[in-house]
Formats: C-alpha cells, sequence, structure tokens
C-alpha cells in the first residue's frame, strides 16, 4: 500500500468520515479554501485507480466509498514510521513523544494501563 499525498489523504478522511460520497459532498467538507471540483474529482479518480475507494454509479453521477479502512491504512502507515524511524521499537517510539513533551502525564498513564489490559 502506498503512502497518500497530503490531498489524497485529506479526502480520504473525508470519505471515512462519511462512508459514501458524491464529489460534492467531499468538496463541502474539505476546509476553506476549497479546491475545485475538477481538482477533487481527480483526486478521487486516481484514489480509486489505487484501490482506496470504488464507486457506484447513479447515471453519470458516481457516490464513492473507501475500499481500505482507516484502521487498514494507519496500521501500514504507522509501520512504515515504527520501521523508518524507531527501529521497529514501539519504545522508542513512545519515549521519543514522551521527551518532546507530547504526551502529558495522563496520557502516559492511559498507555500504561492500556497496556496493562493487553497483558491481562
Amino acid at each position: 500500500m502506498k503512502k497518500l499525498t497530503a490531498r489524497e489523504e485529506e479526502v480520504m478522511q473525508v470519505l471515512w468520515a462519511l462512508e459514501r460520497a458524491f464529489v460534492k459532498d467531499i468538496i463541502e467538507q474539505l476546509p476553506e479554501p476549497r479546491p475545485h471540483y475538477n481538482t477533487v474529482s481527480t483526486i478521487v479518480r486516481l484514489l480509486e485507480e489505487r484501490g482506496f475507494v470504488a464507486h457506484k454509479a447513479y447515471g453519470n453521477a458516481h457516490q464513492y466509498f473507501p475500499m481500505v479502512t482507516k484502521r487498514e491504512y494507519t496500521r501500514h502507515f504507522m509501520g512504515d514510521v515504527l520501521a523508518n524511524y524507531f527501529d521497529n521499537s514501539l519504545k522508542r517510539m513512545v519515549a521519543f513523544f514522551a521527551e518532546e513533551e507530547k504526551l502529558s502525564e495522563e496520557e502516559l498513564q492511559e498507555i500504561i494501563n492500556l497496556i496493562e489490559k493487553k497483558g491481562e
């Protein structure tokens, strides 16, 4: 699975949230300044070619829906980040965010609790 570009990911985030959408529906959910209809249509068609979305035709209109779940994409993408930046070490990744002060003590405790539950 290839990594999505920023624009592709933005469109996928909308499709994951809406589950099914026409191009105009996707555009309505994007932040200002919104891209042109043809731009979004091209992005969606490229995502379809790459297997991320599919469509159901209603005459000339196409309703698009994700073929890859957000969880599947996240798992793949985070696996790459873990491998490429943290030598496949979750410990190093968590330590990185803790050291960068991106995690509060409360969040660290929540992670510990999740780990403890998994071990039960």
